[in-house]
């Protein structure tokens, strides 16, 4: 999985991204690329597309099993969490399903999962890029 997220990290700097947005896009296709190499038989591919406003990241897979998005589990922010609350949230969290809500935060929830044409899956993300100021 480093070895994705390295060669993602690379692409998406030569493209001139911005830094939130490259940041962004490498947590959350990590988070699908380890979903597949956990529930699903490769080999795998990762294909990218920029449309200008958004970057489009698919991950095929051999599964044609299409995941069930997990509830949410409650988190409580900073402010909120009694002291020395933490450990304990930590602990009451699910150890798997995580992923793919980090995945919907990063994404404002434009994601997804599809069968290709041959019955196989994709995962999709659209991160959002920052429109660029004009130069001055």
């Amino acid at each position: 999985m480093s070895s994705a997220r390295r060669t993602l990290r690379h692409a998406l700097d030569r493209a001139g991204l911005s830094a939130k947005a490259v940041s962004n896009a490498v947590l959350a296709a990590s988070e699908l690329v380890a979903n597949a190499t956990e529930h699903a038989a490769g080999p795998y591919l990762m294909t990218l597309r920029h449309t200008g406003t958004e970057l489009i990241c698919e991950i095929h897979d051999r599964d044609p099993q299409i995941p069930v998005f997990p509830a949410a589990a409650p988190l409580v922010s900073g402010r909120d969490a009694p002291e020395g609350a933490w450990g304990e949230l930590y602990e009451d969290l699910p150890e798997g399903g995580r992923g793919l809500h980090i995945v919907d935060q990063l994404t404002s929830g434009n994601w997804g999962f599809r069968l290709s044409g041959d019955g196989r899956k994709i995962a999709w993300m659209a991160v959002p890029l920052a429109v660029p100021s004009p130069p001055q």
